[in-house]
C-alpha cells in the first residue's frame, strides 16, 4: 500500500473508532447514569435545516480566527497548518463526511444529550448547560486558548439544544460545521506567511 493510501486509510480508522467510541460511551454512560444519550432526539427536516443554519456563526468565528490570529490564535493556526492539515490531506470528501458526521453523532450525544441532560437534572438549566460546556471544553484542550474556544462552542451548542429542545439540531450544526472546516482546510487553505 502507497503510503498516502496507508495514512489515508489510518485517519478514516482512527476517526471511526474514537467519534464511533464516542457514541458507544454516550449509550454506556447513559444507561449507567439514567439518562439515554437520544432521549430528546427526533427526525425534523426543518430542525435538520434550523441545525444546518445554526452552524453559520462557528463557520464564520473560524473564518474570522484563521483571517485574524491575534495572540495566541496564532498558535491555533500553526498547529491547524503543522498538524491538521498534513493528518487529513490524502481523505476522499466522503471520508471527512463520515468522520464528521460520527463527531456530530458522538459528541453531541455524549456532551449535549447525556451530560447536560443530567448536569441540568442536577444543577438547573444555566448550570447544568455551562458544566456540560466546560467538559467539553477540556475534552479539546489542545492549547487553553483552544479549550477556551470549544467550551465557548459547547456553550452556544448547548443553548441551541435547550432552545429546540431537539438533539438533531446540535448534531447537524456539529457535523456540518466539522466537514465544511475540514473540506476548506484540507482543500482551501494557505499556510501562514513566514516573517522574517
Amino acid at each position: 500500500m502507497q503510503p498516502e493510501k496507508e495514512q489515508r486509510s489510518s485517519v478514516v480508522l482512527l476517526g471511526l473508532l474514537v467519534e464511533g467510541g464516542l457514541v458507544l460511551l454516550a449509550w454506556l454512560a447513559g444507561w449507567l447514569l439514567g439518562q439515554p444519550p437520544l432521549e430528546r432526539f427526533r427526525w425534523s427536516a426543518w430542525d435538520a435545516l434550523l441545525g444546518a443554519a445554526a452552524s453559520g456563526p462557528l463557520l464564520l468565528l473560524f473564518l474570522l480566527c484563521l483571517r485574524w490570529p491575534l495572540g495566541p490564535l496564532a498558535r491555533i493556526k500553526q498547529l491547524t497548518f503543522e498538524f491538521i492539515i498534513p493528518l487529513f490531506a490524502p481523505c476522499t470528501l466522503f471520508d471527512l463526511a463520515l468522520i464528521s458526521v460520527l463527531a456530530g453523532f458522538g459528541e453531541e450525544m455524549l456532551f449535549r444529550g447525556v451530560l447536560q441532560g443530567l448536569f441540568t437534572g442536577w444543577l438547573g438549566v444555566w448550570p447544568g448547560l455551562l458544566a456540560a460546556s466546560v467538559m467539553f471544553g477540556l475534552a479539546h484542550l489542545i492549547t487553553p486558548t483552544y479549550a477556551v474556544l470549544a467550551t465557548l462552542m459547547g456553550a452556544y451548542l448547548g443553548f441551541c439544544y435547550h432552545a429546540s429542545d431537539n438533539l438533531l439540531v446540535v448534531i447537524a450544526a456539529h457535523a456540518l460545521y466539522d466537514f465544511l472546516v475540514l473540506m476548506y482546510l484540507v482543500r482551501r487553505a494557505e499556510p501562514p506567511s513566514v516573517r522574517c
